[in-house]
């Protein structure tokens, strides 16, 4: 598939669009690819360049480091792939904030639970793919009609 060069700054906003619609990533630490796993980004709109995650203290995840994070939109029409660092995130403020009914039914011992670790990612490099065919597209596609010029969106290599 072809993708011309888009620009950044809207395809960073695209893809924060589509995070915040949709926080579910594969987070893998970098020294150990079968460390992949699905993973719910806790998002904060006031935060410079780092997401957050809810994990326990004997989930490969707690090895730290650097990580990487595959994303694809719920449309299918954003893809990425992110790097940065995990590190314990320790301001309990932050934990407040991002604590709710949905991450208490994984950690039912509540914010004090021994087992529990709030990381925070600090976000770097990102490729962020995006394309829409829109109907004609699609109706191409299924007839197996080249669509190589219909997709409308782009790609960029960028700091988050």
């Amino acid at each position: 598939m072809k993708y011309d060069q888009g620009n950044p700054e809207e395809l960073r906003e695209k893809f924060w669009k589509a995070m915040s619609s949709s926080p579910y990533v594969m987070l893998q630490l970098d020294a150990d690819p079968d460390t992949a796993a699905p993973m719910t980004a806790q998002l904060d709109k006031g935060a410079n360049s780092a997401i957050w995650f809810f994990t326990s203290r004997d989930n490969r995840f707690a090895e730290m480091g650097g990580a990487t994070a595959t994303f694809s939109s719920k449309g299918h029409d954003v893809f990425a792939r992110f790097h940065g660092m995990l590190t314990e995130e320790t301001d309990r403020a932050l934990l407040d904030k991002h604590w709710n009914n949905f991450v208490e039914a994984w950690f039912p011992g509540g914010k004090d639970a021994p087992n529990l670790l709030f990381l925070r990612m600090d976000l770097g490099d990102a490729s962020i793919w995006a394309g829409d065919l829109g109907i004609i597209g699609v109706a191409k596609m299924a007839l197996g009609m080249d669509v190589t010029n219909d997709v409308k969106g782009g790609f960029t290599e960028t700091n988050l």
